[in-house]
């Protein structure tokens, strides 16, 4: 009797499982222009296309909800599906909610949530068009589809970065991973005495970036109105080193980034000072900050020099010459994507 081969999903990755279970099997209808790999898929419906994207958010896994408020995860369910449609250079319209829970969770509960939701809805001008609700036999699970819609020739993919192309970056980084860092650290005090009471009104900024994101709706805004298509883009979820190889490996080119480039608010570096870390390494594999990674043509630089909160950061490279990283101090090093990993949470 031969025995079963059993292979855990850690000696994947979470992108590696993809990848395994998706692998060769082709998309059978033509208006599926393009499936599992971006930040959403592409579906073409004639003059526009429809782009979708589903992320789930599952508690003990994505949130705690012992510094989490329900209102906030509403919110930020919304808006982490978002980014992904903004990163595809579309308009998101409409959202479907599903919802897994335990009878730990009350009516009220739910209605703090769906405030959240609705929150988020209202000012990105979505719709909530549907969803589904079910029970759990522990905790909740939050599954957020978005769908949008753009232009077939606004579409933009991961794969499109060109040899000379320069690499840019909305925003700042490492402010999300340092706010969850902080707020496990004032979970643990509050653990070992509950007569203590965390106080995080100095380093605001960080909380807010981990427990309410904003997606950069902003920015496509400015593309449009400077008349901009980005050669290649992807939203900052697993941290830059790792949103870098995404673009780097599917456009089979190499980068160049100057650590300079890097924009990291100064909150974030005094926290990460007082935490002993590295902050540029925060920024790199921190995660949860959902702004834009993405290449531009170079005759584009001055189209989108002036748009607010830009930041140049690097070139694209041949394939060959790898992805580097410039330090402040002068010296060339790899980089290496080390962000999130969902399966090792």
């Amino acid at each position: 009797m031969s025995k079963t081969k059993r292979t855990d999903v850690n000696a994947l990755g979470e992108f590696g499982l993809i990848k395994h279970l998706t692998d060769n099997h082709p998309l059978r209808n033509k208006s599926s222009q393009y499936g599992i790999g971006d930040d959403a898929a592409v579906i073409d419906n004639g003059n526009m296309q429809t782009v979708v994207s589903t992320d789930m958010l599952v508690e003990g896994i994505h949130f705690d909800m012992s510094y989490t408020p329900l209102k906030h995860l509403g919110y930020k369910a919304v808006v982490v599906n978002l980014s992904d449609i903004y990163a595809m250079n579309a308009r998101p319209q409409q959202i479907t909610v599903s919802i897994a829970l335990s009878n730990r969770y009350s009516v009220e509960a739910l209605e703090q949530l769906y405030q959240g939701i609705y929150a988020a809805c209202d000012f990105y001008k979505v719709d909530l068009v549907g969803g589904d609700t079910t029970s759990s036999p522990k905790g909740l699970v939050i599954s957020v589809t978005a769908i949008g819609q753009a232009a077939k020739d606004k579409i933009v993919y991961r794969n499109g970065a060109k040899v000379g192309d320069l690499i840019c970056i909305t925003g700042n980084l490492g402010a999300a991973y340092l706010g969850l860092q902080l707020l496990e650290r004032e979970k643990q005090v509050y653990l070992s005495d509950k007569n203590m009471k965390p106080d995080l009104t100095e380093r605001k900024y960080l909380v807010e970036r981990i427990l309410k994101p904003e997606a950069r709706f902003d920015v496509i805004q400015g593309f449009a109105n400077a008349g901009v298509v980005p050669t290649s883009m992807i939203d900052i979820s697993d941290g830059l080193a790792s949103e870098l190889f995404h673009i780097c490996t599917q456009s089979k080119v190499g980068a160049f980034l100057e650590e300079s480039g890097v924009s990291i608010h100064p909150e974030a570096q005094e926290q990460a000072i007082d935490f002993k870390m590295d902050p540029i390494t925060c920024a790199l594999s921190g995660g949860e900050d959902y702004e834009l990674l993405f290449t531009i043509n170079p005759k584009d630089v001055d189209k989108i020099k002036f748009l607010p909160d830009i930041y140049i950061a690097g070139e694209i490279l041949e394939e060959s010459e790898g992805i580097q990283l410039h330090t402040t101090g002068g010296n060339m090093h790899p980089i290496k994507a080390q962000g999130w990993n969902h399966f090792n949470a």
